[in-house]
């Protein structure tokens, strides 16, 4: 198979896997209401699902050096399904809600960087920046999906069945990863002369640590914008009167079109990494999605469309350096030890995907949950990102890392 057809072919797989990715995020108000949730029970439901992630990561991931990334795959996405069927039918309140959200998390931990893993197996060097950057892209586009599928099934036939059908995109994707996707060569594949978890070699590796703690930060905001901008905007909606311009408009169609607009700025990001360094790129970006978090959630006052477009601008910022870091970390991974070095991207990155969502919560609740809050929800978010940078001078510098 051709790089640019097994790329489209896993980018496809990915979107179809992250149907339900953003179901519960999407549906957060009326759940707040329902189950008489506080935001900080909200803030746990959306975070454990990056919890199981970062759990179940290392194995899934390290194992993928050792066997073939498409077994992995095709058990982390009947994960994935069972976690949407399963929401749909049983959850009733928090405590089930927090279980099969855990579930998914495992599910994706099994199925995103896995699935990096196979692209990068049947692809050169010299591809392997675009292939990265438009597989990381596409989580964007699975992103803005789940968003918008979300809203309209439950608009049409209520929330347990927007959970239930979207578990028929990981069983689409299970199919198309195992039948069309080719088996990784046996050079591909590491021989096991160190334990599974051993992951001292990439710890040492300053180049592609620096881009792990960048990584962490810029999940840190990216997920606890995504768990809470449904609701951000359906509050900045209360905040007008209801015959205001864009007063109904609909949040959930909002937020997908922010987050779709990931897939083109994380792209040409990482084009401009190519011709102006990574390095240089990465820190623009991760400081000026710093400043726009930091101001965001003090707008609520604002006219409506004026706000979506405010968002949209944010949602440039706040993709733009996920495939130019992801990329950096695959660059400086030693030979080898490729899928251990996903791993640790992944626990690490995905540490602040866990906690980023339920500091935003907490601060709700501490804040008392009026306009105030929502300020300093977001500025929460703003001062995590800002360390991204910070990794990536420090660890950058020692490691004389240039580019």
């Amino acid at each position: 198979m051709s790089a640019p057809r097994l790329v489209m072919l896993l980018c496809l797989a990915e979107v179809l896997c992250m149907s339900g990715f953003l179901t519960f995020p999407a549906l957060l108000p009326g759940f707040l209401e329902e189950w008489s949730l506080t935001n900080t029970e909200a803030g746990w439901i959306n975070g454990i699902y990056f919890a199981a992630y970062m759990l179940g990561v290392p194995v899934l991931v390290a194992l993928t050096d050792r066997v073939d990334p498409r077994r992995v795959y095709a058990f982390s996405a009947f994960l994935t399904l069972a976690s949407a069927v399963g929401f749909g039918w049983l959850a009733e309140g928090f405590w089930t809600a927090t279980w099969f959200r855990a579930l998914a998390g495992l599910g994706l931990a099994g199925t995103y960087m896995p699935g990096l893993k196979a692209l990068t197996d049947h692809i050169g060097a010299a591809q392997q920046s675009r292939g990265v950057a438009f597989y990381t892209a596409s989580f964007s586009i699975g992103s803005s999906l789940s968003f918008l599928l979300a809203g309209e099934i439950d608009a049409w036939l209520g929330w347990r069945w927007a959970f239930v059908l979207s578990g028929a995109g990981p069983a689409l994707a299970m199919g198309l990863v195992w039948w069309l996707v080719p088996a990784s060569a046996p050079h591909h594949l590491a021989a096991p002369t160190r334990f599974l978890l051993d992951f001292r070699p990439v710890l040492v590796n300053r180049r592609a640590m620096a881009y792990v703690f960048a990584y962490c930060a810029h999940n840190w905001e990216l997920f606890a914008l995504r768990s809470w901008l449904v609701a951000f905007l359906v509050f900045a909606q209360t905040q007008h009167e209801p015959d205001a311009p864009g007063a109904l408009w609909s949040a959930t169609v909002i937020a997908a079109v922010v987050n779709l607009v990931g897939l083109p700025s994380s792209v040409l990001a990482n084009e401009l990494t190519r011709r102006f360094g990574r390095r240089g790129v990465v820190i623009a970006v991760m400081t000026s999605s710093a400043l726009f978090a930091s101001l965001l959630g003090f707008l609520t006052g604002l006219p409506i469309p004026l706000l979506a477009a405010i968002c949209l601008l944010y949602g440039v910022t706040v993709t733009a350096d996920s495939a130019s870091i992801t990329a950096g970390v695959v660059a400086h991974s030693a030979p080898g030890a490729r899928g251990a070095t996903m791993a640790v991207h992944s626990f690490i990155g995905f540490s602040g995907a866990f906690v980023g969502p339920i500091v935003f919560g907490g601060v709700l609740d501490l804040a008392g949950g009026g306009a105030l809050s929502w300020g300093l929800a977001f500025l929460s978010s703003g001062l995590a990102v800002a360390l991204g940078p910070v990794a990536i001078l420090v660890l950058g510098r020692r490691s004389g890392e240039s580019t």
